[in-house]
């Protein structure tokens, strides 16, 4: 009797997508600080390490030559918690099969940069071409069997903008540009995976809120039934990303690489288009936006001006070259990222307000 009623208690338990959460974090939290230091060991073995840019600042070079990839122990922990705890929806299996292609992308950049020696992986063509294919894939399977609706949510206004086929071109758009603006950015020991955790941990609640459909009400968010699986998805996001900190923590002992920054971008991205919170997420992650910013200025200013906006772009870099320690251009970068999950929520809370007032009336 015993027996029963406890086993009934713990399926009704790791039913709840809050109780399934928790379990994601620590699951994936172990995998990543498991498999980590058999990434180094393989990579040390290996005689393959971290290639720095010879237009990078000086102060990197000491940094040439610490191994790299740790992004594939992340990738690992992710779809392996996933498959654990996540209840197996169209969502989830979407997310689980763009993390590992991106990965697998990362991953050939990454190699090829070893074989050759130097920080030049895939050309941008290929590598964009490759991200791209998975871009448009993904929008079509979207659009044709209407995973999700084919609109773009306006938060404050509480509108939605139907745009048709175009949706496939705008998930191309959210995909590629989150895998690269996360891959800009890590540049700095902590750096970008101490903002992928921050923004993975927003995002997770944006989740809960849009799957539930009393909670999205009250905030005002579209209602999509089934989203709240992304709830545990962000979780391992988490787990995985304080497992990688432990050893990517200043000064790090391992690099996440390509492997790992285009399949996390990707992935916050594609948590957003699920979750009709593409906008929301350019501001709790306004961090990544301004450093794929200020490359593309950087770029066109020298291009069309001959010259430099930035003393040197990705924008962390800019601040190093001013003066400012890495750790402190690192810590203050977490506390900006902060600072814009609190905006985000504070849009969340307008939302809450005109959503209770139309409510009302």
């Amino acid at each position: 009797m015993f027996h029963y009623i406890l086993s009934g208690t713990i399926s009704q338990l790791t039913a709840m997508i809050s109780v399934r959460t928790l379990f994601a974090i620590l699951t994936s939290f172990v995998i990543t600080l498991f498999l980590v230091p058999i990434v180094i060991k393989n990579i040390q073995s290996r005689k393959a390490g971290q290639n720095i840019r010879k237009l990078g600042p000086e102060s990197h070079y000491q940094k040439a030559g610490r191994p790299t990839m740790g992004g594939i122990a992340m990738v690992i922990a992710i779809c392996v918690t996933s498959l654990i705890w996540c209840q197996l929806n169209e969502f989830v299996v979407i997310m689980i099969v763009s993390t590992v292609w991106l990965g697998i992308v990362g991953f050939l950049d990454d190699m090829l940069k070893f074989s050759r020696k130097s920080s030049d992986g895939l050309s941008a063509k290929a590598k964009m071409a490759l991200i791209l294919t998975l871009g448009v894939g993904v929008g079509l399977l979207i659009y044709m069997n209407k995973v999700v609706p084919s609109t773009i949510f306006v938060p404050v206004f509480n509108q939605d903008f139907e745009i048709g086929w175009l949706y496939v071109f705008f998930v191309t758009f959210i995909i590629s540009s989150w895998s690269n603006a996360v891959n800009l950015t890590d540049g700095l020991d902590g750096l970008a995976i101490g903002i992928v955790i921050l923004v993975a941990v927003a995002l997770g609640g944006v989740a809960y809120l849009t799957g539930n459909a009393i909670f999205s009400k009250h905030v005002g968010l579209p209602f999509v039934r089934g989203a709240g699986e992304l709830t545990v998805y962000c979780a391992t996001l988490v787990g995985a990303g304080l497992g990688f900190f432990w050893y990517n923590a200043s000064p790090a002992e391992i690099f996440m690489g390509d492997v790992g920054s285009l399949a996390l971008g990707g992935a916050l991205g594609l948590v957003s288009v699920f979750t009709k919170s593409e906008l929301l997420l350019a501001v709790i992650g306004a961090i990544f936006v301004v450093e794929a910013l200020s490359v593309m200025i950087q770029v066109f200013s020298f291009k069309f001006f001959g010259r430099r906006v930035f003393k040197m772009s990705p924008i962390h870099h800019h601040f190093e070259l001013s003066g400012w320690p890495e750790t402190k251009v690192v810590a203050r970068f977490w506390i900006m990222t902060m600072i814009f999950i609190l905006a985000g929520l504070c849009i969340l809370g307008l939302n809450t307000l005109l959503a209770s007032k139309a409510i009302i009336n």
